[in-house]
């Protein structure tokens, strides 16, 4: 089998471990775009689902990211 996309080690990561974040692709699979891979696996078919997690940046700012999970895992 050929080199997998960043499309499939996303879905990888996804199945592996739950969820995925924006900062989780970009440390651990080198992704710097999930929402473009993550629309990709949508057009596919996954029913890939986020959520809005907040939490506070090393400045002591609010800030709001995405969490992707498969829906119904």
């Amino acid at each position: 089998m050929g080199k997998k996309t960043q499309a499939e080690r996303v879905l990888e990561y996804i199945k592996r471990f739950g969820s995925i974040t924006t900062l989780e692709a970009f440390r651990d699979l080198g992704v710097t775009r999930l929402s473009a891979r993550i629309f990709e696996l949508r057009n596919k078919g996954l029913n890939i689902d986020s959520t809005s997690v907040t939490s506070k940046n090393r400045y002591g700012e609010t800030c709001t990211y995405a969490k992707y999970f498969l829906k119904g895992e």
